[in-house]
């Protein structure tokens, strides 16, 4: 896959880096031309000194040829310039930008750009930090619920079959280290995995047996 990063803060820096171990084409796109430094000697992509938003700057960067376009510089408003450029301009086909502030977030998916925020992951994070051993509730649908626990130090290097009624309680997914995947019943928990945990209402108390809560 072919990239442009635009913005090499800490985000873009690592997110350049993380891409091009992986094999993918990547260009990076900076005003400062000492930013390029982060990225090290082994960063074998494409360094283009400029302004994101620029035409001139975008088009050396050669937008018409990618396939995805990531705005990650220090300001929400030339995050968002440059992704619809990308997008209604250039039509790159994904395009992802960074926004400090969330509460736009749901505006921009609706005219197909994808948006990430630290902030929302930060408080996200600290929330579940906050419920360890506590059940949170974050999806009810009739009798069945979708609880979020911190694992139990008792469960560490069990397996996920231990908490596992078949049609009353299951292990949906696991956050780990920033990572959500979605479990087999050999999957190990480990220190400071989050459960998302679906039971239903009269099985309740069977599961915080299963987690010693009870």
């Amino acid at each position: 896959m072919k990239v442009i990063v635009v913005g090499l803060g800490r985000m873009g820096t690592g997110l350049s880096l993380n891409l091009m171990k992986k094999g993918h084409q990547v260009t990076v796109i900076d005003s400062n031309p000492d930013a390029f430094k982060a990225l090290g000697k082994n960063f074998n992509g494409t360094k283009v000194t400029g302004i994101g938003f620029d035409r001139d700057v975008l088009n050396k960067a050669r937008i018409d040829q990618v396939d995805a376009v990531v705005s990650c510089t220090a300001s929400d408003e030339a995050n968002v310039v440059i992704a619809r450029i990308a997008k209604n301009i250039y039509r790159v086909p994904r395009v992802v930008v960074r926004l400090y502030d969330s509460t736009k977030a749901n505006l921009y998916r609706r005219i197909g750009i994808q948006t990430i925020s630290t902030t929302s992951w930060g408080i996200e994070r600290a929330t579940e930090l906050l419920m360890y051993h506590q059940l949170d509730n974050v999806f009810e649908i009739g009798n069945v619920n979708v609880v979020r626990i911190e694992v139990p130090p008792l469960l560490i290097g069990h397996t996920v079959n231990e908490v596992t009624a078949i049609g009353e309680v299951q292990v949906t997914c696991v956050s780990r280290n920033n990572k959500t995947f979605i479990p087999t019943t050999g999957t190990i928990f480990e220190a400071e995995d989050i459960l998302f945990i679906t039971v239903i209402a009269s099985a309740a108390h069977k599961l915080k047996s299963m987690l010693g809560l009870s």
